[in-house]
């Protein structure tokens, strides 16, 4: 027999579904609902010096897997009673996901929010703009050996207050959001996962084993996720612009950086003879860190785990309205094409 919350639970269910599906529906979410379900939440997971989103993640995978067994070998429970109680259980879990973060996949993409055009494939525009990229990613070189996060978290946050709506982004739900640090961060380092959005408690964290160089633009990628943009490629590029456009030359430099991987991999794929120019107009000390950011990240990696993670990955981004899984994170530097002038 069905109980209120099961009756409340249907509803919540009808309407993710209805906002998921009906025109229009996503975008609603995006700019009316989530600014305050994300305060709410934020609000409730900052009083928590810890990632509430990765005990939240363990204590919810232990009872989904030991209520079963408990209920079944110890209460003799009926096996069709223990289906239903997981069943409810995953619905819970699906309106939460969705209604506190995940309908953000059903928004707008950034040409829609901003009116601006895609930009078309053109070889000479991207070789122009990796020339220009190249010189402004050689002048911001520079060591750096700690890391400051308060300093990041007020350069990042002031940067987003300036694009905010122009830019298609929600300003800041708050002055001086922190990042905590992923609960399991050697196996996040096996699958290659350097931060994380935790939907359910609006808040973002970030791996411990990141480089002092990677911090900053890992920082302002996971802080565009929590102001509820949810595709990567638009998160990379949010983290780009935000950290280039800081008056730190450490953090500008975090954030040219970022691209590196996704500019070279356009430049060999349209013309060979072109990134090899470009790498051999790098830096060399920019050349060095680039290999060893590979080899200290190759280290931790596990080739089964990791792709067990980029399977599930692709499959998840793929069921939420990104047609291109896992490799929507290249689609930066279609991004910052089409406003590069």
């Amino acid at each position: 027999m069905m109980k209120r919350h099961d009756y409340i639970l249907a509803l919540l269910f009808l309407l993710v579904l209805a906002l998921r599906l009906i025109p229009g529906g996503g975008e609603w979410y995006f700019s009316s609902f989530y600014p305050l379900v994300a305060k709410i939440l934020g609000g409730v997971s900052s009083i928590f010096p810890f990632s509430i989103s990765g005990v939240f993640y363990v204590l919810v995978s232990c009872l989904l897997v030991l209520y079963p067994i408990v209920a079944i070998a110890k209460y003799h429970t009926k096996k069709k009673i223990v289906l239903f109680m997981e069943l409810r259980a995953i619905l819970w879990l699906y309106v939460w996901f969705n209604l506190a973060w995940g309908i953000n996949y059903m928004a707008p993409d950034f040409y829609h929010r901003t009116g601006i055009k895609p930009a078309k494939y053109d070889s000479q525009k991207l070789k122009a703009f990796a020339n220009d990229y190249l010189v402004k990613l050689n002048e911001s070189y520079c060591k750096i050996n700690t890391i400051d996060e308060a300093k990041i978290s007020r350069e990042t946050v002031n940067a987003y207050k300036a694009l905010s709506r122009k830019a298609g982004i929600h300003a800041p739900f708050c002055n001086s959001p922190k990042a905590k640090t992923m609960l399991l961060t050697p196996l996040y380092s096996k699958v290659g996962v350097l931060g994380s959005m935790g939907p359910f408690w609006s808040e973002f964290t970030l791996n411990g084993d990141l480089l002092p160089y990677e911090y900053a633009n890992c920082w302002a990628h996971e802080y565009a996720h929590s102001l509820g943009i949810a595709r990567e490629g638009e998160a990379t590029f949010y983290a780009y612009l935000a950290c280039t456009s800081s008056n730190d030359k450490a953090i500008r430099f975090s954030g040219y950086m970022s691209v590196l991987p996704y500019i070279l991999r356009e430049l060999y794929l349209t013309d060979e003879k072109a990134g090899e120019a470009f790498v051999a107009a790098l830096r060399p000390e920019i050349k060095q860190l680039y290999n060893e950011h590979r080899a200290y990240w190759q280290a931790k990696y596990s080739r089964i785990i990791g792709g067990i993670q980029n399977f599930l990955l692709d499959s998840y981004l793929k069921s939420n309205n990104v047609k291109s899984g896992i490799h929507s994170y290249s689609e930066v530097v279609g991004l910052i094409l089409s406003i590069t002038k």
